[in-house]
């Protein structure tokens, strides 16, 4: 089956504002260059950035970083829960603009990709737009070898359920229009909240409200700083409850 639809321009692209929230725990050492290499996107760019409880004085640097760049729009949250998707959503509750963008701070994603994904999103290409880690080669550290067979096993997974190809459903990077997002909000009761990291939650909604998945491929690097908050075991079972509970909500039903 085939479906066809016109592409739809929302708002002319020197007309969209963008807003790059970033969840950042025990990140001290990537906080500068999060600032300094976030491109400028569209009329306007804020930066919000969410702190986790840090114990390496990430919060402090944030106030610093903030400070000695009073030309960028910096704002510092500190989130109220625990997980990183916890700390988006209290970013995305504070964002002003019309694009959300969620950016790790680890920067194995480098934000100079931004602008390729805010570009395909305001031309109308692609209405929730994903990025893949699995198509360019990586850097030799940048993913651990289970990490990866995990990565493949749940694109299969979401393939196979949401009907539509997704390559890499665990890339932090991911993009989309504030209203689709105040949307998906009011139809999480419908899969629950309980994903820690969001990109099942958000995949989830956008699937149900029919929107248009595209994947953009990005050079995965690896972390030059700090060490991952992902537990593979103990994360890994959870994502393959999701994945099961999905099949009953999204396929079976």
């Amino acid at each position: 089956m085939l479906i066809a639809r016109p592409n739809c321009i929302r708002k002319p692209l020197e007309a969209v504002t963008c807003s790059v929230v970033v969840p950042c725990r025990n990140e001290k050492g990537n906080i500068e260059q999060a600032v300094l290499r976030t491109p400028d996107m569209g009329k306007h760019t804020e930066i919000i950035f969410v702190e986790g409880h840090s114990q390496d004085g990430t919060l402090e640097e944030l106030e610093k970083i903030k400070d000695k760049y009073p030309q960028k729009d910096i704002t510092v949250l500190v989130q109220d829960g625990k997980g990183k998707y916890d700390a988006v959503k209290k970013g995305f509750s504070h964002a002003r603009n019309d694009i959300l963008m969620i950016l790790d701070a680890d920067l194995t994603v480098p934000p100079e990709d931004l602008p390729k994904f805010f570009d395909t999103i305001v031309s109308g290409k692609g209405e929730f737009i994903n990025g893949t880690r699995l198509v360019y080669q990586m850097e030799d550290q940048a993913m651990r070898f289970l990490n990866l067979l995990g990565n493949k096993f749940f694109s299969r997974a979401f393939t196979y359920i949401l009907e539509q190809r997704i390559r890499d459903t665990l890339c932090g990077t991911k993009v989309f229009w504030r209203e689709d997002y105040l949307k998906i909000v009011e139809s999480r009761k419908y899969f629950g909240d309980f994903d820690p990291f969001g990109d099942f939650d958000l995949l989830f909604g956008a699937s149900k409200l029919n929107l248009k998945i595209l994947e953009i491929p990005i050079k995965y690097r690896e972390r030059t700083y700090g060490s991952t908050q992902i537990s593979r075991f103990r994360h890994g079972l959870l994502l393959f409850k999701m994945v099961f509970f999905a099949l009953g909500k999204i396929k079976f039903i």
